[in-house]
């Protein structure tokens, strides 16, 4: 035990005392400031001054009153549509709009004219088109002398709120809508996590088995240790350093965020058309999410986080534990012929890989037969698992899956170790499948 502490102790002090590790630690939330500042920057930028705009309204639809935005500023000359465009040149307007009348009161389609010889982009295409329709619709409620408050009690927003036909009628057994939303979203946050630390300090495990097998370090290791202590002194301290990183990030990110709005003043909730926040399936706009933000932090306080987090790291130590062995078995397999990884590691970044796409059907759909099993079975199980837990799952779910789990750990661990102790000390041969499998049925 005391070796093996040894091992895991030189594994992280190596690394997060290295120039390199400091330096990516520490940049990275710089560089992830500077992006959202730069996004931010973009979604608010404004390429041109609004344009000048002199409407033409034969029908008064508009009744020579129409607001002004950051894209337009509007007027209402005297002179007609002829008059305007021969003055075109002279005048002090980038545009002229004609709105025709309206003859058919019934008619769903109204087309509007607009002369200019610059070209009018979509983002003010779309937002003058959304300007007059609303004016149309005004108008047309008066000429048919609709009641204006009648027609607004026709918009209905519709939610569902699941309620218990058997069982405890509570909220953390009957989410919401809103909580749905919020575990869609925590599930999802979970599973790339995991999806990016198995993959970030698997690799790292894998790189840090080959330098020092191609730098025969390894050799003098051994002589002290048995190999599989080594390799679990590997796998435990590489994955500390990972830990280490990613709680350094979640402290830096999301702070020097903050000081990047405040210093330039960014709003990252001002997105071009088309990317409002869609929950649920309707088209939520920020304003609703801000007059929802009580009940959405209500949601949040109600789920049942005494048993998320703990889950969540148990099904993190064990997916990495499964994945951080294949890698380092693989790692020692490896001779100089750096090209042999590739088809080595194939095998182990398929089910990452069908585990991260499986995760997007279980934050949508949490109890379908595809999200259950795939949340037990072991090698999907760390992703799609931890994205469901916000869901409620069955108790015998989260045990079977925990069950199976720890089976796997186990086998892979002892799988990798019997791969690792003959490859580390392998060189010059090229390692196959069945070289592999030929390692694992040695004796000692």
């Amino acid at each position: 035990m005391n070796k093996l502490w040894l091992i895991i102790k030189r594994e992280y002090l190596t690394r997060v005392t290295r120039k390199q590790f400091i330096l990516t630690t520490l940049i990275t939330p710089v560089a992830f400031a500077i992006f959202f500042a730069i996004v931010g920057f973009i979604f608010s930028y404004q390429s041109d001054a609004g344009s000048k705009v002199a409407v033409v309204d034969p029908g008064n639809i508009l009744e020579k009153s129409l607001p002004d935005s950051r894209n337009f500023y509007f007027s209402f000359p005297d002179d007609s549509l002829a008059a305007l465009k021969a003055n075109m040149a002279s005048s002090e307007y980038d545009g002229i709009l004609y709105i025709p009348p309206i003859d058919n009161l019934s008619d769903t389609r109204f087309k509007l004219l607009y002369y200019s010889d610059k070209s009018l982009d979509l983002d003010r295409s779309e937002a003058m088109e959304s300007l007059i329709a609303e004016r149309v619709r005004d108008y047309k409620i008066g000429a048919l002398k609709f009641d204006t408050k009648q027609l607004e009690a026709l918009d209905v927003k519709v939610t569902i709120d699941p309620e218990p036909i058997f069982g405890k009628d509570d909220e953390a057994n009957n989410p919401t809508t809103i909580t749905s939303a919020i575990g869609a979203g925590i599930g999802a946050v979970m599973g790339i996590i995991m999806y990016m630390m198995v993959f970030l300090n698997g690799a790292m495990v894998m790189r840090s088995v080959m330098e020092e097998k191609m730098n025969r370090i390894v050799e003098v290791m051994i002589s002290s240790v048995k190999p599989f202590q080594l390799m679990i002194g590997k796998v435990i301290g590489v994955g500390a350093v990972g830990m280490t990183q990613m709680l350094i990030w979640a402290i830096l990110i999301p702070l020097f965020g903050l000081i990047v709005s405040l210093i330039f003043g960014t709003d990252m909730s001002s997105a071009p058309p088309g990317m409002t926040p869609n929950m649920g399936g309707a088209g939520m706009q920020p304003e609703d999410i801000e007059a929802s933000l009580p009940m959405i932090m209500q949601e949040i306080g109600n789920l049942n986080w005494w048993l998320i987090i703990p889950l969540f790291f148990i099904f993190f130590l064990g997916g990495y534990l499964v994945y951080a062995s294949l890698f380092a078995a693989v790692g020692s397999a490896i001779g100089d012929d750096l090209g042999e990884s590739n088809s080595l590691t194939l095998p182990i970044t398929i089910p990452v890989i069908l585990a991260f796409y499986i995760m997007f059907v279980a934050i949508r759909s949490p109890n379908s037969s595809l999200a259950v099993w795939a949340s037990i079975f072991p090698l999907f199980s760390p992703i799609v698992m931890p994205a469901r837990l916000a869901f409620n799952p069955p108790a015998w779910q989260i045990i079977l899956s925990l069950l199976f789990l720890a089976g796997a750990v186990i086998f892979f661990v002892w799988i990798s170790g019997r791969i690792y102790r003959v490859g580390i000390l392998m060189y010059g041969k090229k390692a196959s499948f069945k070289e592999l499998w030929k390692w694992v049925r040695y004796s000692n």
